[in-house]
Order: C-alpha cells, then sequence, then structure tokens
C-alpha cells in the first residue's frame, strides 16, 4: 500500500518518568555516599547496562553502539559486533560507495539516437532509446523528449523502435521476501524503469453488494481483476488480501478485505521490459509519430549512434536526498547496481554491487570482515551488518570532508524525512536533535545517526532492534532508540573536579561529613 498511517507519540506515562528517575538516582549514588565518602560516578558502561535492565524490550535482540564524536571516546557498547538485519541502515553503505566511485557529476541518462538519415519528417532506419535504469525516470519525462523528437521534424519513423536495455538482467535480489514483490517499495530494479515501475490505483466496494471493483487509469498497459469482496460489517473471524502476479504484467486480487472504504494500491509492474515497450508504443500513437516497423528490445545497440534527445536524472546529491530522506528503495538498488558496473566495468547486478560496495568500504578502512551484503536497499533477509560496521560507516561520513555532506542529507527528528512522525521523535526533547537513518521492516527497528547534546556537540549512534514482534512494537511506550537516545539527553557528567555536571551545568558537590 503506498498510504502511511500516521500518529503522533503521547508523552511517556507518569510511573515509566518516575522508574527512569530512580534508576539514574540509583546509579548516580551508592549507599556508602551518603554516609563515608565522595560520590563517584558510575562508568558509562555500568550506567548504560543497568539502564537497559529497565527500559530493554523483553523479547527482541539488541545492538548499541555509541560514540563521542569530539573526544572519539566509546560511550557504550552493547552486542556491537553481533551481525543482524540492518534493514534501511544498509542505505549508508550505498551512500557512501556511490558518492566514492559515481561522484558529484554522475546522472542517469536516456537517450534517443539513431544511425538513420532524417528527410522530409522521415527517419529511414531505426530509432533507439537507451535506458539506464534511472529510478526517478517518469512518462512526463519520455512525453518531454518525445516531444522533442517531433520538434526536430520527424514525424514518421520507416523503421524499428528499439528499446535498449541489458539481456538477462537480475531484477531482483536473493533475500528478498516473495510476499513482498507485488508492492512497489519492491520493484524490480531493471534498465527500463517507468514511474519507478509502480502502477496506483483503488480497490473500491460497490454499493449494492460485499463486490469490489478496480479503479486504475486507463493508459496503463497493464491489467488487474478482482474477486475480493469488502466485509463491510467486519463481523468475519479472518479476512485477508492475497495479490497473484500473473504472466504479461498481469494481477488478479482475491480474498477479503475488512471495512467499507476505498483501499488505495500500489501495484509493482512485474515485466519492466513489457511495459515499457507497450507504454512506448502508446506515447508515440498520442504523439502523432508513426512507426512503421515494431517496438522491441534490444539488448545490443550497433556502434555509430548519433544522438537525438538527451534527458539527465538529478545529480547525485539529489539522488542521495531522496534516498536518505525517504528511504527510496528503487533509488538505492539502482545506485548499488550502477557502483558494481562502474568499479568493475561489467554488467549491472546485485552480485557486482554487493561485491564493490564490500571492497569500497574495506579500503576506507571499515572492517566488513563477517558481514553479509546483499543489496544496497536493506530489503534482503540475506544482509546482516553490526552495529560497529554502521558507526565505522557513519564515522567515515563524519569526517571525510567529501562524505561529509551526506550527513546533511539524513532525516531530522520531527522534521524531515522518516523522522518527521516516527514515534518519540516528533517531539522534544529528541526532536531537532536527532539525524539519522531509519531502518524499519517487519520484526526490525534500527536507527544509526547523530544526536546533538549542545551546538556542537554531537554523538555517533547505533541502535539495532531485530526480533521485534507486531504485537510488542504496538504494547510499547516508544521505541527502544527514542528511550536510549533520551536517556543519553538525561545522563549526567562527572567535570574534573569530581562535581556532579547535567547537561554541562555543575551542581552542588556532594561530599561525607
Amino acid at each position: 500500500m503506498y498510504t502511511r498511517l500516521i500518529r503522533g507519540l503521547t508523552p511517556l506515562p507518569r510511573y515509566m518518568t518516575k522508574r527512569l528517575a530512580y534508576v539514574l538516582a540509583t546509579l548516580l549514588v551508592s549507599p556508602l555516599a551518603a554516609t563515608a565518602a565522595n560520590i563517584e560516578v558510575t562508568a558509562s558502561q555500568d550506567y548504560y547496562d543497568n539502564l537497559l535492565a529497565v527500559i530493554a524490550p523483553p523479547h527482541s535482540q539488541l545492538a548499541v553502539y555509541a560514540q563521542d564524536l569530539t573526544t572519539k571516546e566509546v560511550l557504550y557498547q552493547h552486542n556491537a559486533d553481533t551481525l543482524l538485519l540492518p534493514a534501511s541502515t544498509q542505505k549508508l553503505l550505498t551512500a557512501v560507495a556511490a558518492q566514492r566511485v559515481l561522484g558529484d557529476e554522475f546522472h542517469f541518462i536516456s537517450q534517443f539516437s539513431t544511425k538513420a538519415v532524417h528527410t522530409s519528417g522521415r527517419l529511414n532506419g531505426d530509432l533507439y532509446l537507451s535506458f539506464s535504469g534511472d529510478p526517478t525516470l517518469t512518462t512526463d519525462d519520455l512525453r518531454a523528449m518525445i516531444k522533442a523528437l517531433k520538434d526536430s521534424g520527424i514525424h514518421t519513423i520507416r523503421g524499428n523502435l528499439l528499446l535498449v536495455g541489458q539481456d538477462r538482467e537480475q531484477t531482483r535480489a536473493p533475500g528478498w521476501v516473495w510476499d513482498d514483490l507485488g508492492i512497489c517499495y519492491a520493484a524490480p530494479v531493471s534498465r527500463f524503469i517507468v514511474n519507478q515501475n509502480c502502477v496506483k490505483g483503488q480497490l473500491k466496494p460497490k454499493l449494492a453488494s460485499n463486490a469490489s471493483r478496480l479503479s486504475f487509469p486507463r493508459y496503463l498497459p497493464i491489467k488487474v481483476s478482482t474477486t475480493a469482496v469488502f466485509d463491510k460489517t467486519q463481523k468475519k473471524p479472518f479476512c485477508e488480501l492475497n495479490l497473484a502476479r500473473l504472466p504479461d504484467n498481469h494481477y488478479h486480487i482475491s480474498g477479503c478485505y475488512p471495512g467499507d472504504k476505498p483501499l488505495n494500491l500500489a501495484i509493482a509492474v512485474d515485466d519492466p521490459e513489457l511495459y515499457a515497450k507497450q507504454m512506448l508504443a502508446r506515447m508515440f500513437k498520442s504523439a502523432n509519430i508513426q512507426i512503421k516497423g515494431d517496438v522491441a528490445i534490444a539488448h545490443q545497440p550497433p556502434y555509430g549512434l548519433r544522438p537525438l534527445v538527451t534527458h539527465r536524472s538529478a545529480a547525485l546529491s539529489e539522488l542521495l536526498s531522496t534516498m536518505l530522506l525517504d528511504s527510496d528503495n528503487l533509488i538505492a538498488d539502482s545506485l548499488f547496481k550502477t557502483v558494481g558496473a562502474h568499479y568493475y566495468k561489467v554488467p549491472e547486478s546485485f552480485n557486482a554491487g554487493a561485491k564493490a560496495v564490500k571492497e569500497i568500504l574495506t579500503a576506507e578502512g571499515i572492517d566488513l570482515t563477517h558481514s553479509q551484503i546483499i543489496d544496497g536497499s536493506g530489503l534482503s533477509r540475506y544482509n546482516l551488518i553490526s552495529a560497529k560496521q554502521l558507526a565505522q560507516t557513519l564515522s567515515l561520513i563524519a569526517k571525510d570532508d567529501n562524505l561529509n555532506s551526506l550527513k546533511e542529507l539524513l532525516p531530522i527528528a520531527g522534521i524531515s524525512g522518516t523522522l518527521t512522525y516516527k514515534r518519540g521523535f516528533r517531539r522534544p526533547p529528541l526532536m531537532q536533535k536527532v539525524a539519522a537513518k531509519t531502518g524499519s521492516m517487519q520484526g526490525v527497528d534500527n536507527l544509526a545517526g547523530f544526536l546533538t547534546l549542545e551546538d556542537t556537540h554531537q554523538i555517533l549512534f547505533v541502535v539495532m532492534e531485530n526480533g521485534q514482534s507486531h504485537k510488542s512494537k504496538k504494547q510499547s511506550l516508544a521505541p527502544f532508540s527514542a528511550l536510549f537516545l533520551q536517556s543519553m539527553l538525561d545522563k549526567p557528567k562527572q567535570s574534573t573536579a569530581g562535581t556532579i555536571t547535567d547537561q554541562g551545568e555543575t551542581t552542588k558537590q556532594v561530599t561525607a561529613k
């Protein structure tokens, strides 16, 4: 589904606030301090170990890493070397590799070209349209290219329209969940991409019955059928929709949906080649440009093609901004495959992308020996990354002038991207103080980025939670990452003079008399 439910976070219950305050107080003062000796602030590791005993979700597997960017001191680590599912925090690795290999001036390029002679409005030969796997290419972009072609005087193509892509392309990574493949966030990653290889419509209830009907734009070259019913009174003990992916971009919806309101649908195009071919045939017909030959796929264009019309995507920085802010899977995996192709000078594939990203980051000093990198988006359930490896990636971003701009592209709590409405981050104290990449999928809730304590004082952090059940998530007062980061803001410090400080403000020194 392409709609997103948005809900805010209510303040923590008073009993939890008191409980956390009690833990903090207990950690600060030992029983002997009130009677005999000066207080010694508990070591940071012990402090957070005790804190986790209170706030850690009981059924999840956790990994945490926190480091002061100013002093380079590791403030806390817990299961930091344990390999877990990274989900979309994997995009941090993809961003670094893309910046290193592709560079700021990189654009995806789509281009009409030919070897034929153009006379009297006729192109006397074949016309080629080269696709580059541009994840942002839209039908509006293609219409503008076709219009430019017509404005140049071409109204008839006496040969074929050949769409150039890659033969036997790997469009889905190993480990993608089968149930996700029909949904747009797991759309196939192909050289042929139009409108994100995603088709949007609605499933609506019929007025006089429980039957359903479909609403999709008629110009789209797909077929969707339905036998689904609406449980308008929501009395059925079991009610679930199913999407079947059939040959030739045919989809069938069956099963049951609880409710009586229209349901927004976002269906991933299963055959990108066929979709692009049928789409272009319709668009040329609509533009009144006649094609005498066929609209077909070509995997090896001839040498000596002359460019006629070129479309460039946004530059890499803008692509990375969308990828990190909105956690765009298609951009991430398109860049991932492109990095592999550029790095090794081979056809695009997830395998080449994985090997390239690992080699690039290893050369930067990030120890990925025991990691498992499968895709660039984090969708694959075969990805395995540790909190320490993500922290090393963040540290590289923070200290390298050529990568530092990636920090500015991260979502900001309560302000932008996937942290705009995330529970626990849309209000103070974390609002505007956290800039981080989220990583969420079924059973996974990760966060990796930077926490600002003061104007220039930042903490690098990684919080990974795997094995989260739907029930546990629903019953939780706030995400574990929000509770942990708030504890970092609340944690008192000790000055060199031995006084207890909180948020940089010195309080009265407590000594035994």
